[in-house]
C-alpha cells in the first residue's frame, strides 16, 4: 500500500503569511472605523493641522506581506493619525473672528471759501453789533438833549450873535426849517454826550486783534480819545468862532447887511466843530501807533517837514470856506499837535525800551539761575575781560572816567 503525501505541509513563504494574518485583520479592522470617525467629527473652525511629525517607531513589514486594498489611503484622504497630507495643497485656514470693519469716512470738511470768508463774517457780525450799540448810546443822548434844545441854539448862536451889528438876527426861509434846526442840534449833541461811549466800542472792535499787552491800554485811549474830541470842538467854539465869524462880518458895508439863515449858520458851525475834534485826536493816533510799534519818534521826526504840509492841505479841505484865516486856524493847531505827538512817542519809546530792557535781565537772571556757572568762573572771566584788548572808543571813554589809567596805558605804549 502505497502512502499518498500530505498537502498539509506549509511552505515557508506560507508560514510567514499565517503568522502576518492577525496583524493585517487588525489593521483592515482599524481602518473604516479611523474614517468613520474621522467623517463624523468635522474639523473644527480655526483649528490649523499640526505640521507632520515623523513616527515613532517604523514597522517593517513582514516578508511577502502585501498592504490590503483599503490599507492605501485615498488620494486626499489624511491618515489616520492626520499626518499626512496631499502635497500642493495649502492646510485650510478658517477664522471664526470677524473681519475688521474700516473706519467710517470723516465727516466732509468746509471748503476753502468757506475758511476763508468764516473770519469775514465774524468780523462783519461783530462790527454790526458795535455799531448798533453806537446808535442806541447815541439815540440816548438825542432823547436826554432835546428836552433843552432850544437852550443849545442860544448857545450855539452866541459866537455869531456877538460879532453882528446890534438887532441882527437870524432868518429861516421856509417854515420847517427852525424845527429840522433843532433836532439836528439835538442830535449833533447826543453824539457828543455819547462821544465816550462810541470810541470804546471803536476800541473793543479793534482789541481781537492785538497783544494781551496791548489790549490794556484800550480804555485809557478811549477816554483820551473822547476828551480829545471834545476839547477840540470846545477849542473851535471857543477860539475858532470868535476870531472866523468877525472876518466875516467885518466884510459888510452900508450897501450889504449880513443875514445868514439858520441852516446855513448851523451846517458850517458843526462841520468846524467836527474837524476841529477830528484834529485834536492826532496825538491819540500817534499814542496808538507807537505802542503797536508801527512809527518811531526818528520817523516822526524825519517827517515832520511833510507834516506840516499836509496840515495846511488837510486845513484847506476841511474848512468851509476858502479864506486863509480859517486855515491857518485849524493848520496852525495841527502842527502843534503833531509836534506834541512827538513827545507822546518818545515817552513811549523810553517806556518800552526800559521794559524790553527789564524782561531781557528778568530772562537772564532765570537762565542763571537754571544754569549756575562753576565755581571760579566768575574771576575767570573778569580776568579774561580785563586782557581782552580795548577798542579806541572803550580807551576814550576809560580816559574819560579814570585819568590815571589812561596816563599808565601811553606810557606803556
Amino acid at each position: 500500500m502505497t502512502d499518498t503525501p500530505d498537502n498539509t505541509a506549509l511552505t515557508p513563504d506560507d508560514a510567514a503569511k499565517a503568522s502576518a494574518s492577525p496583524v493585517d485583520a487588525a489593521r483592515k479592522t482599524a481602518a473604516p472605523a479611523d474614517n468613520a470617525a474621522r467623517t463624523a467629527a468635522p474639523e473644527a473652525p480655526g483649528d490649523v493641522p499640526a505640521p507632520a511629525q515623523a513616527p515613532a517607531q517604523s514597522e517593517t513589514p513582514a516578508p511577502g506581506d502585501v498592504p490590503a486594498p483599503g490599507d492605501v489611503p485615498a488620494p486626499g484622504e489624511a491618515s489616520a493619525h492626520g499626518d499626512s497630507q496631499t502635497p500642493g495643497e495649502a492646510p485650510a485656514v478658517v477664522d471664526d473672528a470677524a473681519p475688521p470693519q474700516a473706519p467710517p469716512p470723516p465727516p466732509p470738511g468746509p471748503a476753502s471759501g468757506d475758511m476763508k470768508e468764516a473770519p469775514l463774517l465774524e468780523h462783519l457780525v461783530e462790527l454790526r453789533t458795535r455799531l448798533v450799540r453806537c446808535l442806541i448810546a447815541v439815540g440816548v443822548g438825542f432823547a436826554a438833549c432835546y428836552a433843552f434844545a432850544e437852550r443849545l441854539l442860544g448857545i450855539l448862536l452866541k459866537p455869531l450873535m456877538d460879532v453882528m451889528p446890534g438887532g441882527s438876527k437870524l432868518i429861516a426861509t421856509s417854515l420847517p426849517e427852525t424845527f429840522f434846526t433843532v433836532m439836528k442840534l439835538a442830535l449833533v449833541a447826543g453824539a457828543f454826550a455819547a462821544s465816550p461811549f462810541i470810541f470804546y466800542q471803536l476800541w473793543q472792535f479793534v482789541a481781537p486783534g492785538l497783544y494781551k499787552e496791548e489790549r490794556k491800554i484800550i480804555i485809557p485811549v478811549a477816554v483820551s480819545s473822547a476828551v480829545c474830541f471834545v476839547g477840540g470842538a470846545l477849542f473851535g467854539y471857543f477860539v475858532v468862532f470868535p476870531f472866523g465869524f468877525k472876518f466875516f462880518v467885518d466884510y459888510a458895508s452900508d450897501y450889504i447887511t449880513v443875514m445868514p439863515t439858520i441852516s446855513a449858520y448851523f451846517s458850517l458851525a458843526v462841520t468846524l466843530l467836527f474837524a476841529f475834534g477830528l484834529i485834536f485826536e492826532l496825538p491819540v493816533f500817534i499814542f496808538f501807533m507807537t505802542s503797536l510799534g508801527l512809527v518811531t519818534t526818528k520817523t516822526l521826526r524825519k517827517f515832520r517837514r511833510w507834516a506840516i504840509l499836509l496840515s495846511f492841505i488837510v486845513a484847506a479841505i476841511l474848512t468851509p470856506t476858502p479864506d486863509a484865516v480859517n486855515q491857518m486856524l485849524m493848520a496852525g493847531p495841527m502842527i502843534v499837535l503833531y509836534e506834541l505827538g512827538i513827545w507822546v512817542s518818545w515817552f513811549v519809546d523810553k517806556s518800552r525800551k526800559e521794559e524790553k530792557a527789564a524782561r531781557a535781565a528778568a530772562k537772564e537772571a532765570e537762565e542763571t539761575a537754571k544754569h549756575p556757572a562753576p565755581e571760579g568762573g566768575a574771576p575767570q572771566a573778569a580776568a579774561q575781560k580785563a586782557e581782552t584788548p580795548r577798542t579806541e572808543t572803550e580807551a576814550a571813554e576809560a580816559a574819560k572816567s579814570d585819568p590815571a589809567a589812561s596816563d599808565t596805558d601811553s606810557r606803556a605804549g
